[in-house]
C-alpha cells in the first residue's frame, strides 16, 4: 500500500542511518519498526498474577476428620445423598 507519511526529523534521522547500517532499504526499516512498534503498542498489558492468601479454618469444635461419613452428616445432614 502506498502512503504519505510525515516523519519527525529525529526518527526520518534514525531510519536513514539505520538502512545505511543494515544496508537495507529506508521502506524496509521503517516497516520494520512500525511492525515492532504496533505490536508492542497494540499488545494487551500483562496481567498482575492473581494471589489468595490461605486462611487456616479448622473444624468446628466436636468433628473430627476420623470418620469422615459422621462428619459429612454431621456439616451437610442425614440425607447428603
Amino acid at each position: 500500500m502506498r502512503t504519505t507519511l510525515t516523519l519527525d526529523p529525529d526518527n526520518a534521522s534514525k531510519a536513514k542511518k539505520g538502512a545505511a547500517m543494515l544496508r537495507k532499504p529506508f521502506k524496509e526499516v521503517i516497516n520494520a519498526a512500525l511492525r515492532i512498534g504496533l505490536n508492542e503498542i497494540l499488545a494487551p498489558p500483562a496481567a498482575k498474577p492473581y494471589k489468595t492468601k490461605p486462611h487456616a479454618m479448622g473444624l468446628r469444635p466436636g468433628l473430627s476428620y476420623d470418620n469422615v461419613t459422621e462428619l459429612i452428616a454431621a456439616t451437610e445432614g442425614e440425607d447428603h445423598l
